[in-house]
């Protein structure tokens, strides 16, 4: 149990703290640019608090456990980035398909962006498990 807490927190730190950093600064402005007119003033933080929660438990699931122990980091990283991939693509692509005046470049952008930061999650989470509790 002390592997899976560990890799959970190390997933969530890495995850939030990339996705505050990302949303917060440094697309802020393609996410107005592209589809201000549909965000809120201000996000809905429970709704939010249970999509990181939610998506932090599919990167463990998916891609952070079932690697195993060190050093699997090829497996880990891989799989998190295809979970991300996969997610983001999700999303977007329907976004895309389904909304008027979705933009395809913010679409293309978001899910790199959903595979980068899944992977750099699953890494954060694998080494705070390994650290936590080596093989």
């Amino acid at each position: 149990m002390k592997r899976q807490l560990a890799a959970y927190a190390g997933t969530m730190i890495v995850m939030v703290g990339l996705d505050l950093l990302w949303l917060g600064v440094v697309a802020k402005p393609l996410y107005q640019q592209g589809v201000g007119h549909l965000m809120a003033d201000k996000p809905h933080v429970p709704v939010a608090m249970l999509f990181y929660a939610l998506f932090g438990l599919g990167l463990m699931v998916f891609a952070v456990l079932p690697a195993g122990p060190a050093p699997a980091w090829g497996k880990t990283v891989g799989m998190a980035a295809l979970f991300g991939f996969f997610c983001y693509a999700t999303y977007d692509l329907t976004n895309l398909a389904t909304l008027k005046q979705w933009p395809l470049g913010l679409t293309l952008i978001d899910m790199a962006w959903g595979t980068c930061v899944s992977a750099a999650a699953a890494a954060g989470g694998k080494a705070l498990m390994d650290w936590a509790a080596p093989a």
